[in-house]
């Protein structure tokens, strides 16, 4: 076992002094050390409860003969990070992670990894160490959160990011504001919509990292706790067979996750994602492979925020594997490939039921011919930019405007709250790319404004930042090159005329090829927002989110 080189022999004396001194046993030498990575923390409810899984872990592990060891790592709240100077930490906190994970196992010569997560961030930075690392490794999720109701519908953190517009509007009063937060947020997990971190932890469950219904379960339902049991006993089982996660998490595997990304209208966020996964594993996954599947996979699934269910309906009618096995019997996903059960998912899929028609519904009548994800293309973004075309609305699959174009994602919801922004306007919100924000920061305040304005049927945002998985309506973000990069959305006015055609695929600014090389030679790059500390590192390292937004090695 690799923990042997900590372990064995008369030169390591100091070493099994030091783990006895943590209260192993002699006889616990002989058995593996598993790391258990516990990612709790007091601030973030998709984290609060993950102690009492991490013990029901241990004891699966223990059962089966190996020693648990127990490390954290860091999980940061996307929504309470939204909005300020915080939300440009959370996708540099994904290589933390990464980096965390790999330092605690390689220093501790560690035999196996159970990874407990459960948002948006921690779960690609746990499968990125895990591909790193290639020891055997296996995926615990915390579940989702519970759905309450105001006012007699179900609701989510999504109609909290709109209120402002709400209230604005006159729609909402502050009452009525703090009657919705008692409810919208109603319990420990992650957030009920099928935001980035229900969008993770189901790709997690596709690439065959994580036991069934491991994406699925509610985290207040006995079972799963007894999913973390029995996780703990599966990574002993996979480190006896010696499965690796880049056994699983294969080519095959990562155009499964494609497809049922598409399938369900996941995060617009899965794609930068899977792709730094991939890259980890070295599996060759690239943009146009996201847009393929898009265009041959029907959407079955239509979750909120673009639709009006939550995950644990589709835990109800049968999990994630409804989808793979439906898309499957079409020839959309190959059921041929392992599984951290130890089997392949065409045995873990052979009871699972039908499409329910509504939750999931069949290849045959879905709710729209194509996937839930696009790439478009054109000269605004010469190199890609991605939509989540599940939470657009009909009206604006294609949309020509007036560009109103601001360097600053705060300036864009001033404007938009204050009645500046009108119909037939798209909003450009440049500069807070990978390197210009850096860390590529969510722009769900905006788009939230947009909506509870009113104006989702008659606007559009265009932006090198990225979107919370929570967003809605006719946005675009991860245009390539950033503006921090030289791309071509840096060059952009008031006035311009912008054309989004999702169907076609394009994003077109109106502008010459003349003028826009005249304005070329006119820009004058900004100063870093950020100079010292992380922030500072990462902008120098981060490479475009066209390639996933990884670091440069």
């Amino acid at each position: 076992m690799k923990s042997d080189v900590i372990k064995k022999g008369a030169e390591r004396a100091c070493q099994r002094s030091l783990l006895l001194a943590t209260g192993m046993t002699r006889k616990d030498m002989s058995k593996p050390l598993i790391g258990v990575v516990n990612s709790f923390n007091e601030i973030n409810p998709g984290h609060i409860h993950l102690n009492d899984l991490v013990q029901a872990v241990k004891l699966g592990i223990a059962s089966k003969g190996g020693v648990p060891v127990e490390f954290p790592a860091i999980a940061l709240c996307d929504g309470i990070a939204m909005g300020h100077k915080g939300m440009c930490f959370p996708l540099p906190s994904r290589d933390l992670i990464a980096d965390s994970i790999e330092a605690m196992a390689e220093a501790h010569a560690l035999d196996a990894l159970v990874l407990i997560t459960n948002c948006d961030k921690i779960t690609p930075g746990m499968l990125m160490a895990a591909a790193r690392l290639n020891i055997p490794a296996i995926i615990l999720a915390g579940g989702t959160m519970p759905v309450e109701k105001f006012r007699g519908e179900r609701c989510d953190g999504t109609h909290l990011y709109e209120a402002a517009g709400e209230l604005a509007m006159g729609n909402y009063s502050e009452e009525d504001i703090y009657e919705l937060e008692e409810v919208a947020e109603a319990g420990c997990g992650a957030c009920a919509e099928l935001g980035t971190a229900c969008s993770m932890c189901l790709m997690s469950e596709v690439l065959g990292m994580s036991l069934p219904y491991n994406g699925t379960i509610p985290s207040y339902l006995a079972k799963r706790k007894q999913l973390a049991k029995q996780t703990g006993e599966a990574i002993m089982d996979l480190y006896e067979k010696n499965i690796r996660p880049r056994d699983i998490m294969t080519e095959d595997a990562f155009l499964n996750a494609i497809a049922v990304d598409m399938a369900i209208g996941g995060s617009s966020n899965t794609v930068l994602h899977l792709m730094a996964i991939a890259r980890e594993a070295d599996v060759d996954i690239k943009l146009d492979d996201f847009n393929e599947k898009s265009k041959s996979t029907p959407k079955l699934c239509h979750f909120r925020p673009g639709g009006i269910y939550y995950i644990e309906d589709l835990y109800r009618v049968g999990g994630i594997q409804v989808v793979i096995k439906e898309l499957a019997k079409h020839g959309h996903a190959n059921l041929d490939v392992m599984t951290a059960s130890g089997f392949s998912y065409s045995d873990v899929v052979r009871c699972t039921p039908a499409p329910d028609g509504n939750v999931v519904r069949t290849v045959e009548n879905p709710y729209s011919e194509q996937g839930g994800l696009a790439v478009l293309y054109g000269n605004l973004a010469p190199e890609g930019c991605v939509v989540k075309t599940g939470a657009v609305s009909p009206k604006m699959m294609q949309h020509k405007g007036t560009a109103k174009v601001f360097d600053w994602e705060e300036d864009a919801v001033e404007a938009t709250l204050s009645g500046k922004i009108k119909a037939g306007d798209v909003v450009v919100i440049r500069y807070e790319g990978p390197k210009g924000g850096p860390g590529m920061r969510e722009m769900l305040t905006a788009t939230a404004a947009i909506m509870g304005m009113g104006l989702g049927e008659d606007v559009s945002l265009v932006t090198d930042g990225r979107f919370s998985g929570s967003t809605r309506g006719a946005c675009v973000g991860h245009v390539c090159p950033e503006a921090m990069d030289g791309g071509p959305i840096g060059l952009v006015q008031d006035g311009d005329i912008i054309e989004l055609d999702i169907p076609a695929r394009t994003l077109t600014l109106h502008v010459s090829d003349e003028e826009l090389e005249k304005r070329r030679a006119q820009y004058i790059r900004p100063e870093p927002k950020i100079k010292r500390g992380y922030l500072a590192r990462y902008a120098k390292l981060v490479t475009s989110a066209s390639k996933g937004a990884t670091l440069i090695e």
